[in-house]
């Protein structure tokens, strides 16, 4: 597998990570570099770990992971989803919550994905450290641009934006969830 296809992966398992930074950004009072970093760091560590995971499993549990990735992202995501919808109505009660438990969840959940993608690796020989190196360095960076431009955008809309982020996060959770029982 060649760099470009690598990059298109990467670029690929990024994009649930991109948007739950926006979401993320969207409900910080006060942004500074070190919360984007933050934010960063926990995506793209885990879009490191997870597929160094997966690979290796290899082949011993790929149905078993196979067969639920799609119902654990879902429901992570739409728990998740509902609490920011809810926090949204609580007036100006945005918080800026990086906890660990905050963004270890939402870590979780956005790369469920890449485990399974790890599991892809391991049957086609790709050389594990490179290309995970890839995925997580990539995901860093959307990530961090993500919490920037999500930050904009709730400066000026708040709960409207707080609501819409709750949205698309249940959003991707049912897209997950309908591409893994095929409907999409």
């Amino acid at each position: 597998m060649g760099f470009f296809e690598l990059l298109l992966i990467a670029v690929g398992l990024s994009m649930d990570a991109f948007a739950v930074s926006i979401c993320k950004g969207l409900s910080l009072k006060k942004l500074s570099p070190r919360h984007a970093v933050l934010v960063g760091l926990y995506f793209g560590g885990f879009q490191f770990l997870m597929p160094v995971i997966g690979w290796a499993l290899g082949y011993r549990f790929e149905h078993v992971i196979e067969s639920i990735d799609h119902w654990i992202a879902f429901g992570l995501l739409t728990v998740i989803g509902i609490s920011m919808i809810r926090e949204a109505k609580q007036a100006d009660d945005l918080d800026d919550d990086l906890s660990f438990k905050t963004m270890l969840l939402l870590a979780v959940a956005t790369s469920i994905d890449a485990l399974a993608v790890g599991v892809t690796f391991a049957f086609l020989q790709v050389r594990i450290l490179p290309a995970a190196s890839l995925i997580g360095v990539t995901t860093f960076l959307l990530s961090v641009l993500g919490v920037y431009i999500g930050h904009q955008f709730g400066l000026r809309y708040k709960a409207k934006a707080e609501i819409a982020g709750g949205v698309i996060l249940i959003c991707i959770g049912v897209k997950i969830l309908l591409e893994h029982l095929g409907y999409i």
